[in-house]
């Protein structure tokens, strides 16, 4: 079935989509959506082409108008222990389970989906082509980049307020001054190299 087809046939669609796959640190947030087609909400786009104040005012109003909503999660031990990708697919797994309405056809961001009751199509730069998944990488983001700047409170010598996680010359800098922190994934390369010099330091 064709993405034209589906959008015009089904309703209920939920859109997931998910946030933090490159990171070296913190958990998968993946979150999927049902929208309200009574209730429309103006200016959805991929997460990464918004402002962090715009991404936080449209999560909130998606929040309030949605027909259903939900996070699912994969947490940094789990992502260490099953790799990124499945972890991946069971953080998108859980945000589906655990919408209040069942849909019926869940769109998915990417090209693969997980094992999920619903019918289900992949649909590559879905976040830009699909309304709904638009909406739930805006609720995964703003959500992640929460976590983010908790943690940035918590070990403010990191700049996880700024990077959020990912692998950019100050995150890597700090990870090798400092060493790695509980919430860094071990099965990423840079933070098992970090590890691994901080022990022979130690």
């Amino acid at each position: 079935m064709e993405l034209e087809q589906i959008l015009a046939t089904y309703t209920r669609i939920a859109g997931v989509d998910e946030v933090g796959r490159g990171p070296l640190v913190g958990a998968v947030v993946a979150a999927a959506v049902i929208l309200d087609p009574a209730r429309p909400i103006a200016g959805l786009k991929d997460s990464k082409k918004l402002s962090e104040k715009r991404r936080e005012e449209l999560a909130k109003e998606i929040r309030e108008k949605a027909l259903a909503w939900s996070l699912g999660r994969a947490e940094r031990i789990e992502i260490d222990e099953i790799n990124i990708l499945k972890a991946t697919m069971l953080a998108m797994q859980r945000a589906v389970n655990g919408l209040k309405v069942m849909p019926d056809f869940v769109l998915v961001d990417g090209n693969r989906v997980p094992l999920l009751t619903s019918p289900s199509l992949a649909v590559v730069k879905g976040d830009s082509l699909v309304q709904a998944i638009s909406a739930a990488s805006i609720l995964a983001k703003v959500a992640r980049d929460e976590e983010m700047h908790a943690l940035h409170h918590k070990y403010p010598q990191y700049g996880f307020d700024e990077h959020k996680g990912y692998p950019t010359p100050k995150h890597l800098a700090a990870l090798k001054a400092h060493g790695p922190i509980l919430e860094h994934r071990r099965s990423f390369g840079p933070v098992r190299e970090a590890l691994s010099h901080h022990l022979k330091s130690v």
